[in-house]
Order: C-alpha cells, then sequence, then structure tokens
C-alpha cells in the first residue's frame, strides 16, 4: 500500500472543520534549517522545507546546489538535529520557467522539465508548479499571459513529474507520491519591491477559473491520478511586506476570496508571503483556509537580529581586549552588500542614509542573501569561536537579547552564542506553531 502524503491529511482535517495547517520553511541557511528541525523536534510535527527554483536547480541556482545537493544538505542538519526523516517534507517553490523567462518558450519548457524531473527524483514530494510568467515569445495580452496557456504548461510539467516519480520507483519502492500546488501570487515572490505597490486580494472568479482550466487540462493529458492529489491553489489573500511596510491580514477583506474555498472539496490554500504577520492573523488566516503558511524572509530577519546582537555583545565583551581579533561582523556584512549590490538595489529606494539603513534592518532583508559571502561567513565564524570561549555575562544577554535572557533564567535554554541565535529564529516558529496546531 502506497504511502499517503502529510499535506493531504491537512486536507481532510481542514474540510472536517479542523483548522489545521503546516509551515513552510523557505530558506537555505543553516542556522534557519537547524532551528526548524530542532523545533519540530520539540512540537513533534512534521517539518516543511522548501526551495525555490532560483535557489535551486539544474545549474545550481544562486545556492550552488542542485535539488540531490540541497536534499544531501537538508538530511544532513536533519541527522544533526536528530529529526526522523519521515517527518520531513521537502518541497520545490516556483517551479518552472521562471529564472529562463527571457528565452523562447520551447527551450525554457525544456529546462523546467528538466528542473522537475531533478526535484522529483531528489525525494520533493511538495511540489508548486508555476508558469504564469510570458516566456521570450509568448504573446501577450495587457501584459498577462492567457490562463489557458498557464494552465496547460502547468499540466505539461506535472506529467514531466509523474513519469520522474514511476522512475523513481523503481529504485525506492516507498516512494511517496508528489502532491501538487497550483497557482501563483501577485506580487513578487520576497516581497513588494515598492513601498506604493498595489495590493489586491484574490477574486474568487479568477480562482475558479484557475482551477477549472487547470482540472481540464490534467485531464486532457490524462493526469486523473494526479489531480486526486493536487493539494493547494496559492492566493494572494491580503498579506504582503515591503522595506518598511506590512500589510496586515484583513479576513473581512479576504472573505468572498475565503468562502470560495467551500466550493472546492479537495483544495486548501497557500499563503506566500505571510512573514511578518502577526500570530493572530497567522491563527485568522488558517482558520480561513489558508493551511500552508510560507515564511522566509522573517525567520532570517531574525538571525541576522540575532547574529547583530551577539556582535554588539562582542564588543562590550572583548573590544577593549587588544589581543582579541573580533569579528567586525557588522562592517563585513556592510562591505559585502556594497560590493554586490545585485540582490537589493532594485528593492531599497529613498536617500543615501535612508538606503543604508534599509541594508541593514528592511524587512525584505535581502542581507540574507550575503550570510554565505565567505569573508561574511568567517565573520560570523570569529564572532561564535570569541563567544563560546568567553562567557557571555547574563547582564549582557538581559540588555541585547531580553526575550532569551528570560528563557535561560528559566532552564529553558543554554547561554550559548548558537542556542541565543536559533532560538531567536524559534520566536517567529512560535508564532506559526500557534496558528497551524489550534
Amino acid at each position: 500500500m502506497t504511502k499517503d502524503h502529510a499535506m493531504r491529511e491537512i486536507v481532510r482535517l481542514q474540510k472536517a472543520g479542523v483548522p489545521k495547517g503546516i509551515c513552510s520553511i523557505c530558506s537555505a541557511n543553516s542556522y534557519v534549517l537547524e532551528a526548524a528541525l530542532e523545533y519540530g523536534l520539540e512540537t513533534g510535527g512534521y517539518v516543511l522545507i522548501e526551495a525555490t527554483c532560483n535557489q535551486v536547480n539544474q545549474f545550481g541556482g544562486y545556492t550552488g546546489m542542485k535539488p540531490a545537493d540541497f536534499q544531501e544538505f537538508v538530511l544532513d542538519l536533519a541527522d544533526k538535529a536528530g529529526f526522523p526523516c519521515e517527518r520531513l517534507v521537502l518541497g520545490g517553490d516556483h517551479l518552472g520557467p521562471n529564472p529562463w523567462k527571457n528565452e523562447p518558450a520551447r527551450a525554457a519548457m525544456e529546462k523546467s522539465a528538466e528542473l522537475i524531473r531533478q526535484y522529483v527524483m531528489a525525494g520533493f514530494t511538495k511540489l508548486h508548479i508555476d508558469t504564469s510568467m510570458a516566456l521570450g515569445d509568448d504573446e501577450c495580452k495587457n501584459g498577462a499571459l492567457d490562463p489557458a496557456v498557464i494552465a496547460e504548461r502547468t499540466a505539461e510539467l506535472c506529467q514531466v513529474a509523474e513519469e520522474a516519480y514511476r522512475e523513481l520507483l523503481r529504485s525506492n519502492s516507498d516512494a511517496v507520491p508528489p502532491v501538487y500546488v497550483i497557482g501563483t501570487e501577485v506580487p513578487i515572490p520576497g516581497g513588494m519591491q515598492e513601498e506604493e505597490d498595489a495590493l489586491q486580494v484574490t477574486r474568487p472568479e479568477d480562482l475558479m477559473e484557475t482551477v477549472r482550466l487547470s482540472q481540464e487540462a490534467f485531464l486532457r493529458r490524462n493526469l486523473h491520478e494526479a489531480w486526486e492529489r493536487v493539494v493547494a491553489v496559492v492566493v494572494q489573500p491580503g498579506v504582503e511586506f515591503g522595506s518598511s511596510t506590512i500589510c496586515e491580514y484583513d479576513r473581512e477583506k479576504a472573505k468572498p476570496l475565503t468562502e470560495a474555498l467551500a466550493e472546492l472539496p479537495s483544495l486548501v490554500f497557500e499563503g506566500h508571503s505571510t512573514d511578518y504577520q502577526t500570530r493572530d492573523a497567522l491563527k485568522s488566516l488558517v482558520e480561513d483556509g489558508v493551511a500552508i503558511l510560507k515564511v522566509g524572509p522573517a525567520l532570517t530577519f531574525a538571525l541576522r537580529e540575532g547574529l547583530l546582537a551577539l556582535s554588539l555583545i562582542e564588543k562590550e565583551l572583548l573590544g577593549s581586549d587588544t589581543g582579541v581579533q573580533l569579528s567586525n561582523l557588522m562592517e563585513k556584512l556592510e562591505t559585502a552588500m556594497l560590493n554586490n549590490p545585485a540582490h537589493w538595489k532594485s528593492y531599497y529606494q529613498g536617500s543615501e542614509a535612508e538606503i543604508a539603513l534599509a541594508r541593514k534592518y528592511s524587512f525584505s532583508d535581502r542581507c540574507r542573501y550575503y550570510w554565505a559571502v565567505p569573508e561574511v561567513r568567517e565573520a560570523v565564524e570569529t564572532l561564535m569561536k570569541n563567544l563560546s570561549t568567553t562567557p557571555i555575562p547574563l547582564t549582557l544577554v538581559s540588555q541585547y537579547l531580553p526575550v532569551q535572557y528570560k528563557r535561560i533564567r528559566a532552564g529553558l535554554l543554554e547561554r550559548k552564542p548558537e542556542a541565543l541565535v536559533k532560538d531567536k529564529i524559534k520566536e517567529i516558529l512560535e508564532d506559526y506553531e500557534s496558528a497551524i496546531n489550534p
């Protein structure tokens, strides 16, 4: 008997009136992933970790990892944390032609097919197929791709995924059948580029058209069984964030959309960019059927808060000791961002002073792309080493990491730099946990 997917149980519970959900960790940062796995061990639930098509693909993406590399990376972290692999779900986000959207459609779709094949063969079982972008030689009306073309391309990539799954079964008879997520959200993944970007809740009629066209395209390709494993549709329920703004969830504005979900008995919603929503807002989202809550930048934002707090502790504690080489983490991070502005330049506007502030403290958290830069990575290692060999006074923990100070006092947390940073990340995960497990 084929093992069922964890996501399908979430759909069943939602449809039975139980507001159950799952948090999707969208990050390749080892501190973030370790914190998520450790927290999953504490709470006893599944941990869903997703990689995007730009981050991880057959050419290495911006992380330098192919799907099999990312799988191995995560499994190693799970092993280190003692997290059971049967409770680990790997997902692929926005799988499709986005990295090659400037190429002709045929070439971009061929690369997309190989992308999704490698994800399936590497054991990724939750696949968001996103073909919503116009490709190099597409003709578009009003700049938008025909929804029927999007649906047909989605089905085309699903067929590739199903063929890859059958191939995988020959070497792994226990392989879980993949589940699928369709649709996309507005604006772009990773946060608004302009503070004044219009944010429109998905219209019910657009939702229904996406589902109808997708189902028709799947069935034309004889993907009846695969359609049964489509568990969610990505919608925009009205949540987003920009460099210094957060669009809070308003369930009244989202009501026409969320009420329409009752007409889709086998589907839930997937919400992207749920970062920085309040605990109550996250709970409302899950209650309203947004059962998959994606979060990424908020986790690396918390990581950055923790690391910069430790760097201030380091300066207070060791700055006058001329025999100690300080990490100078804040300065090295700024230098790395200035040396390669590609990851933040189009996201931050304003005066030079405002942009400098955003580089470090923006909700968009574009500095997350720089933790792997060798000089920055070395600075983090120096910071951890310095604060591991010198006991951190409780007084300084209280000053710079007050929540962690209380947890240390309660006997819940070790006074070690790595534990302090990961606990900052777990603060965010606690908000999600309270929403997804009523």
